[in-house]
């Protein structure tokens, strides 16, 4: 029997609703439930492989960590100042993660024959790495006008959308914006935008 359109709108709904509630929890929920390991001190643990099947540490030395306050510095004027900040800051990442992870080639966007292979990244492993590094520029107070927030989800089939999940900042003013590294190529800046219009594509 074909669903309606109605019960399906509705369906989209709910689970919008379900996913912004989620963007409202701690970040560091995240990884318990996605097989990942949260940034300790100076650390991060770079998912790749796929849903994070393979972790590796990166460490950030006190050259790097100057590096990211500076680059998330050039955001203090505004929220809408420090989200193009926050790109640049998350491309950075990537490159410096690159050489150690292995993940220079990695390919942007929907890439399910590169599932498995080390240092390719799907939107799991994307979500939990901008998350990680937003984390460790956030435990230093390196961001004056957003907080992190925990990764959400979109897509569940029915509404014939596949499943994907975006790294999440909360504005000072309440809003939730979706940091998006999946769409990109290693070292691309994010897409950045507000959460309600990132719910609304289509992957």
């Amino acid at each position: 029997m074909k669903r309606s359109s109605g019960a399906i709108a509705l369906a989209g709904l709910l689970l919008a609703a379900a996913c912004a509630g989620q963007a409202a929890g701690p970040a560091r929920s995240w990884y318990a439930a996605h097989d990942g390991v949260a940034p300790r001190a100076d650390r991060i643990y770079v998912c790749h492989a796929f849903g994070c099947a393979r972790k590796t540490a990166v460490s950030y030395s006190g050259k790097d960590l100057a590096m990211l306050r500076r680059i998330l510095a050039k955001g203090r004027a505004s929220p809408a100042a420090e989200r193009k900040a926050i790109a640049e800051a998350v491309a950075w990442a990537e490159r410096k993660a690159g050489p150690i992870v292995g993940s220079e080639g990695d390919v942007g966007g929907f890439d399910l024959h590169n599932s498995g292979v080390p240092g390719q990244m799907d939107c799991i492993d994307e979500a939990t790495n901008t998350t990680s590094v937003l984390l460790l520029a956030a435990d230093r107070k390196y961001l004056a006008h957003h907080t992190v927030s925990r990764p959400v989800a979109r897509g569940f089939f029915l509404d014939g959308r596949y499943p994907h999940a975006t790294a999440v900042v909360r504005s000072s003013d309440g809003s939730a914006y979706a940091v998006d590294s999946w769409p990109e190529a290693n070292g691309k800046k994010p897409i950045v935008q507000p959460l309600d219009a990132w719910f609304a594509e289509r992957s």
